[in-house]
């Protein structure tokens, strides 16, 4: 409890809870943009529940990897090499989680553009677009999100109280912002392809980061910004055309 008041009064502990927040709510949206577009597949009826239980199981999956911190650092020891590049687990996972984040979004972004082969789309198809289904594909991605997550969160604080404050904040910052993200992404289709290619993007910077490839989260985030801006444009231009249109038929 002493240990816990010194820190709530420490200035420095403050500002690395605020800046865990922040970077822990930015590492979700990735997670988040994934959940909207494989819960969109899922009959209405299914949809809430669906991120409601993958939102619930990354919040349990970061806490109990918070619960073994000395195993989540060993993750990052190299424990094997290949041409002389040393590979840790963590690496494992995250190509692991890249390779399959490519091929679902390039599986996605096939079926946008051909929707008529809908026998070759890996979630619309009767066999795998269940409830089930989709929580294991969830459950997939949140394993690879939250290694990275807290492995980041590790490295910015020592403190495991801040860790929690700040992972539980941002998951129910993402179980909040669920289904707005993805109401507003079913009814845009346009944002549909643009949140694969955030997918396909995100998907090759795991695999770079996995292969030693250090890629600055900046930089991708702030071409995500860009081009999610220049989409609003365009939004905002195709409702200006709409309107003028009704206004002078």
């Amino acid at each position: 409890m002493d240990s816990l008041l010194a820190l709530a009064q420490d200035p420095a502990a403050w500002i690395a809870l605020v800046t865990l927040v922040v970077m822990e709510i930015v590492l979700g949206i990735d997670n988040l943009i994934f959940i909207s577009i494989l819960t969109n597949k899922l009959p209405p009826e299914h949809r809430v529940k669906a991120r409601r239980i993958g939102i619930g199981l990354a919040l349990f999956m970061r806490l109990a990897l918070l619960g073994t911190i000395a195993w989540i650092i060993k993750l990052t020891t190299p424990v094997f090499e290949i041409f002389g590049q040393g590979f840790s687990w963590k690496d494992v996972i995250l190509i692991a989680g890249g390779l399959f984040l490519v091929w679902k979004a390039t599986r996605e972004i096939h079926h946008n553009v051909d929707p008529a082969e809908k026998g070759e789309d890996f979630i619309a198809s009767s066999a795998t677009s269940t409830l089930s289904a989709a929580i294991g594909q969830i459950l997939l991605l949140d394993l690879v999100f939250s290694v990275d997550s807290i492995i980041t969160a590790v490295g910015m604080t020592p403190h495991l109280p801040i860790m929690v404050i700040a992972v539980v904040t941002a998951v129910l910052v993402m179980l909040v912002a669920a289904t707005p993200l993805a109401d507003f992404i079913e009814k845009n289709p346009t944002i549909v392809m643009l949140a694969l290619a955030f997918l396909l993007m995100i998907g090759m910077t795991l695999i770079a980061e996995g292969m030693g490839v250090h890629v600055p989260k900046g930089y991708v985030y702030a071409a995500m910004a860009f081009s999610a801006l220049v989409e609003f444009l365009n939004m905002l231009s195709r409702r200006a055309r709409r309107r003028k249109r009704i206004e002078n038929p």
